[in-house]
């Protein structure tokens, strides 16, 4: 297939990697495919529904290499689900009544795309597969070759999402900050909320993170600037269940002995058992387009605060969430050299060898490879077994 023109557009929620990876695909084509036509859609898929597209010209593709010092996209992002025709006609992003998996086809047949990059978690990837299937089976055949984006850390079945060791890192930058607040009131609970619906590597990393901070600084212990007081005392993830009198009485004790008491939470810990407690009480869930539920109207970390203060008998309990300060931000080092890695096979597909999303294969090896659609999915389990977090929780004194 002779390619000609090619898109890029990035989806979902931000993720310290988005403008890094538009950059680093700009890049590689000016390099191997001068000749190749780029465009960007806005808005993500909302900017595909409606057409509207920007021209990657020759001064963005001299100056592409600068998009690795920022976070967010340039081209916008947005969530839409092309397979659920209500939610783009209530959004106006399509005319009642229309499909949208064929008003994507059709603008893409318009725009010449031979190619299309999709930047995003699981959603987006499998998204971008629907029209390409609607287009095949019309007799036009375009290539979607994704790169992962999620700072969960949780598609299947790739190793590791580029932005979620930035997002980590970033975790642990606002929690040194936050966790000061334990000297702002006595007998302090603070309850870090870090982003992760239904895994826990980014909550666990963010901790495992913030905790190597403390242990290279010296401090005053004889005037209160204890080190206990700047630990982890709990870290929650959704692959585990929390003992709330267990912990009670465990933080009970940590409170009465330094007067403060600071917790890591995801945001998806916890979430079946407050979702149940609300449907049985005859409330609504509130859940997004994709059929998740929206964890800020159900505020687990709240739940978590209210429950805990009165068990441990804190004074004043507050909820930090870090999820928007962590993935706003520019990649890391180790991202960005992560993101490099996934952009060479990327490009080197779009031009020969098909479509699929560009990771570490860890059920082949971890071989860095375009792993096939109908193998992606999101959800992937933190492993709260594995050596690291175990001994984690054995350092702070947390039952596992």
């Amino acid at each position: 297939m002779s390619v000609r023109t090619v898109a890029v557009l990035t989806a979902g929620g931000l993720a310290p990697c988005l403008s890094s990876a538009v950059g680093g695909l700009i890049e590689r084509y000016t390099r191997l495919a001068p000749d190749v036509r780029i465009i960007g859609y806005l808005d993500g898929y909302a900017g595909l529904l409606t057409g509207r597209s920007i021209e990657v010209t020759q001064e963005v593709r001299a100056h592409a290499g600068r998009l690795h010092d920022f976070g967010g996209s340039p081209l916008g992002n947005s969530r839409v689900k092309l397979t659920n025709a209500a939610d783009p006609e209530r959004r106006e992003l399509v005319a009642p009544g229309a499909d949208p998996l064929r008003v994507a086809a059709e603008q893409l047949v318009a725009d010449g795309v031979d190619v299309l990059h999709t930047i995003g978690g699981d959603d987006t990837s499998t998204t971008a597969a629907d029209p390409a299937t609607h287009l095949a089976e019309h007799g036009h055949h375009m290539r979607v070759v994704g790169l992962p984006k999620t700072i969960d850390n949780d598609i299947v079945p790739i190793r590791q999402s580029p932005g979620a060791r930035t997002a980590a890192e970033q975790g642990a930058l606002f929690a040194r900050n936050i966790i000061a607040e334990h000297s702002s009131n006595p007998r302090m609970l603070i309850v870090h909320e870090v982003m992760g619906r239904h895994s826990g590597w980014l909550t666990a990393e963010t901790a495992r993170r913030y905790r190597s901070d403390p242990a290279t600084r010296s401090f005053v212990p004889g005037l209160g600037n204890d080190p206990r007081r700047w630990d982890v005392h709990a870290v929650y993830v959704p692959e585990v269940d929390i003992d709330l009198e267990g912990e009670g009485r465990r933080l009970g004790v940590i409170m009465d002995e330094i007067g403060c008491v600071n917790v890591f939470v995801a945001e998806g810990a916890g979430v079946d058992d407050i979702v149940a407690s609300l449907e049985s009480a005859g409330r609504e869930v509130p859940r997004d387009a994709f059929g998740h539920v929206q964890l800020d109207r159900v505020n687990p970390g709240e739940y978590l605060a209210s429950t805990f203060a009165d068990r441990i008998g804190a004074e004043k309990s507050k909820v930090w969430k870090s999820g928007y300060f962590a993935r706003s931000a520019a990649p890391n080092d180790e991202d960005l050299a992560l993101i490099g890695r996934c952009a060479d096979p990327a490009v080197s597909a779009a031009l020969g060898t098909g479509s699929g999303v560009v990771g570490r294969d860890v059920e082949r090896g971890d071989e860095l490879r375009v792993i096939e659609f109908d193998r992606v999915a999101g959800g992937r389990a933190f492993d709260p077994t594995v050596d690291w977090f175990a001994h984690l929780l054995d350092d702070i004194g947390q039952t596992r």
